[in-house]
């Protein structure tokens, strides 16, 4: 049987920050029949860079990237006109249980059954949400109350808490499957990890500038710390370092929509690396503020766990670098 309708959902405070709606940032990539902008993956991946720069606490990967093309993609006409119009005015939150398609544990995992769910997807995003995409072991996908009785929702402690994650556990819970999942599944992994490696292009982005601003600042031996070699060499290299990823992640936005054949190549390109870049760049950004840069008082930690979240958050760099691997032919 399908699920609860909208009409069912109810919540107290808005989980969407009402600027970000009135800017038209939540339904961006929403068709415009249903109320959204229209656009394109790259232009979401440019909002998710700044979203990632000022470590924004607002659902966006899932509910406003993931779920949307999950329901435009793989649902019917009648489920898009039900759900897209309220995911691109924020009236619903919709999260995202994909994670099991990167890679599951061994307990982890959900099977379909007669229109019922069962099993346990772990480290879902946006969490705090009034409905899931689910993704179930075959690559099936399915619209998820979050009151939805048979479903236990288990808040996880991760290392950033500006990303609401959390498990779901499911024992024959009623969801609305999607008909036309089949193959969707990749493409709303390869869209999530664009717009992690996006997020994670701003927060360091954000982190490079605040190491250079402390450099001009911080004064030893009588001189600002920015003139001696070795910290002029440190934001040097994180700056090399980062301005490339700027094109890597542009160009997997751009080929989501525009060059769909490469478009997963892309995307796991951009992931693993700006994985690798961004943890290079916390790192050392850190390390230029000296002892204060562990202090809650400069408050580099909300950027730095981001950063270390979106690592690993649907594949860490070695096991998005496989996958693209094994999509090429060339592994196991």
């Amino acid at each position: 049987p399908p699920g609860p309708s909208l009409s069912t959902f109810h919540r107290g405070a808005p989980l969407v920050p009402p600027g970000l709606a009135d800017l038209g940032v939540i339904g961006l990539i929403v068709p415009e029949a249903h109320g959204g902008s229209g656009l394109s993956l790259l232009d979401a991946a440019l909002v998710a860079e700044q979203l990632g720069r000022h470590v924004t606490p607002a659902p966006y990967v899932a509910s406003s990237v993931i779920a949307p093309l999950a329901v435009m993609r793989a649902g019917s006409a009648e489920q898009q006109a039900a759900w897209l119009p309220r995911i691109a005015t924020g009236d619903v939150v919709v999260g995202a249980a994909i994670s099991e398609l990167a890679g599951a544990r061994d307990d982890a995992g959900v099977t379909a059954s007669g229109g019922r769910l069962s099993g346990k997807a772990l480290f879902v995003l946006d969490f705090e949400a009034d409905a899931y995409v689910v993704a179930d072991r075959t690559g099936g996908l399915h619209l998820l109350a979050a009151d939805a009785p048979g479903l236990t929702r288990i808040r996880l402690n991760t290392i950033a808490a500006t990303r609401p994650t959390g498990e779901l556990v499911l024992d024959g819970a009623a969801a609305e499957p999607l008909a036309n999942s089949a193959g969707v599944g990749r493409t709303l992994l390869d869209a999530g990890r664009v717009i992690l490696a996006a997020d994670t292009l701003g927060a360091a982005q954000a982190m490079l500038d605040q190491a250079v601003a402390y450099a001009k600042e911080r004064r030893q031996f009588g001189r600002a710390i920015g003139s001696f070699q070795a910290v002029k060499h440190m934001c040097a290299e994180m700056a090399a370092s980062l301005e490339p990823c700027r094109a890597a992640v542009w160009m997997a936005g751009h080929a989501f929509d525009a060059l769909p054949e490469e478009a997963s190549l892309d995307a796991c390109l951009a992931k693993a690396h700006l994985a690798e870049v961004g943890t290079f760049v916390a790192r050392t950004a850190t390390e230029v503020h000296g002892g204060m840069g562990f202090t809650d008082l400069v408050g580099l930690h909300y950027w730095f766990k981001r950063i270390g979240f979106n690592r690993q958050m649907l594949g860490g760099p070695a096991a998005v670098r496989a996958d693209a691997a094994r999509r090429q032919g060339l592994a196991a």
